[in-house]
């Protein structure tokens, strides 16, 4: 894969005030999106945040997680990185597709990187503790392609409203030649 054809994909899912964690997880409890999130980054390389990578169960290999805590235990097939672009050049040295799944500062600082973007947004409020970055505006960027379902979410007993979008940014920005260590 040359370097101008590299895709760096982002995904997540936002509520409708702009919540995307709680206590270390989902402010939902939503199967049928956790599922579509499980499905879209089966098979590829991750860049993860400490804290997402913390939260996670399971995490694949090929997982590259951005942290300043040089002690972090390392699941088998993680490596530890300590900038965005270092983790976005290895996950894309991989030849897998790459993905950014979060948390909050980490799409912050991979924003500008992404190709697409993967957003999942529910079409309900909850609580949280970790916003999407209110930086990061979509406005510029081309929905490609966009569905609606209403899915169960467990917590409530209600059905939600959910979008599924994917947004396409025509120039983003190339990592640098050099990352420093």
């Amino acid at each position: 894969m040359g370097k101008d054809k590299a895709l760096i994909s982002a995904i997540g899912a936002v509520s409708s005030n702009g919540a995307i964690g709680l206590n270390g997880w989902l402010p939902w409890d939503i199967p049928e999106e956790l599922a579509y999130f499980e499905s879209t980054v089966s098979g590829a390389a991750l860049v993860i945040g400490r804290l997402t990578y913390e939260s996670m169960d399971v995490v694949p290999a090929d997982s590259f997680v951005v942290t300043r805590q040089s002690d972090l235990a390392m699941r088998p097939g993680c490596t530890r990185v300590a900038t965005v672009e270092e983790g976005l050049r290895l996950a894309l040295a991989t030849g897998k597709p790459v993905f950014v799944i979060g948390g909050a500062s980490l799409y912050a600082a991979a924003w500008p990187y992404c190709n697409r973007f993967y957003l999942t947004r529910i079409e309900q409020s909850y609580v949280g503790d970790s916003f999407f970055p209110a930086e990061i505006r979509l406005d510029d960027w081309e929905i490609v392609d966009e569905s609606i379902r209403r899915l169960h979410e467990r917590g409530s007993g209600r059905e939600v409203v959910c979008r599924f979008i994917q947004y396409a940014q025509a120039n983003p920005r190339p990592l640098p030649d050099t990352v420093c260590i």
